[in-house]
């Protein structure tokens, strides 16, 4: 079994940045796909970003391109996700989510490991 840990939330005003991190709580873990999903208050989870370690590739849903970049370091065995610009619209609890199929999903039931969340609160 492998937990996946997330930081770098936090509350922040409109325009602002953050960088979000996620690591795995076993170094030997290798997931094929990373994603970023996340969930506002009373909307469901959403994804927003993955990456697929395996092709080298990665995509955004529309709301967030241009802003939000997901990266890792296979050095650290983490992955990330840097947000610029950050809007109200952005407020919710942001998870990290890892799946050992190869391949990519933007369905949240497609990734074995999920962290506990990080929130990310923008203030107008």
């Amino acid at each position: 079994q492998v937990q996946l840990w997330e930081s770098g939330g936090g509350s922040v005003e409109a325009g602002g940045s953050l960088r979000l991190s996620c690591a795995p709580s076993r170094d030997t873990y290798r997931a094929n796909c990373l994603g970023w999903f996340r969930q506002a208050p009373g909307k469901e989870r959403e994804g927003i970003a993955i990456l697929d370690t395996y092709l080298h590739e990665v995509d955004y849903r529309d709301p967030v391109k241009g802003r939000f970049t997901i990266f890792e370091d296979p050095t650290k065995n983490m992955v990330y996700l840097r947000i610029n610009n950050l809007q109200p619209d952005d407020t919710a609890m942001y998870f990290c989510a890892a799946r050992s199929k190869l391949g990519c999903s933007w369905r949240d039931n497609g990734y074995t490991y999920w962290g506990q969340g990080t929130l990310v609160a923008v203030s107008s």
